[in-house]
């Protein structure tokens, strides 16, 4: 379990702005569990969601990087919300799949050419000796754009994406569940990425904002 509790490359728990971020929104309560829930509402809110920040340069992947930009994707998102937790001394990982997004922007589905979202990225957290999974990557000003009501998280069941939107339309669903990491699998993350979107890493040399 230390593993968990450890700083590590990607889940900079140990970074100055991550150690005060956390510090800041823990709340007062010492339970680990509300301590949880207000750090995951704080992070989800603090970094606006946006797909387009991703980079090839592994930096970016860091919790500390998505303080800064204020503005990430889920990945890093998720990084900061594990490394917020384990400078709480929660255990915390991030988990990767790929998910298929049925409201995805025309932008995106024409630059990634495909509907499915490669390594899609949330946290889990040890909290009442169980795993508990919390995304915290849609913010509550991107769910009201496309009619989706935010992610929940309570500490005590999963926060997962919703299948459907408030309409009944489909919104995602998991394809390929990759599994649960101490910290961002570096070469298998990108790998994948590049099986998934070859045109994009024949072409672009930074962010996905100049493909």
């Amino acid at each position: 379990m230390q593993q968990y509790l450890n700083p590590g490359r990607f889940i900079d728990s140990d970074h100055p702005a991550v150690i005060d971020f956390a510090e800041t929104h823990r709340g007062a309560e010492r339970d680990p569990r509300a301590q949880a829930v207000s750090l995951y509402y704080a992070v989800r809110e603090a970094v606006r969601y946006n797909p387009y920040t991703f980079s090839r340069d592994p930096a970016t992947l860091r919790g500390s990087y998505a303080l800064a930009a204020r503005e990430s994707y889920c990945v890093p998102k998720a990084t900061l919300l594990a490394g917020c937790a384990r400078h709480c001394g929660i255990p915390a990982r991030i988990g990767l799949a790929d998910v298929r997004n049925h409201l995805s922007t025309p932008r995106l589905l024409e630059l990634l050419r495909s509907d499915v979202f490669a390594m899609h990225g949330y946290t889990e957290l040890y909290l009442n000796d169980r795993w508990v999974k919390a995304t915290p990557a849609f913010n509550q000003g991107l769910c009201a754009l496309f009619d989706v009501a935010p992610l929940e998280f309570d500490g005590r069941h999963d926060s997962v994406f919703h299948p459907f939107n408030r309409q009944g339309a489909k919104l995602m669903e998991y394809i390929t569940d990759h599994g649960q990491f101490a910290d961002v699998p570096e070469a298998f993350f990108f790998e994948h990425l590049e099986k998934c979107y070859p045109h994009l890493f024949g072409d672009m040399q930074g962010d996905l904002s100049r493909a």
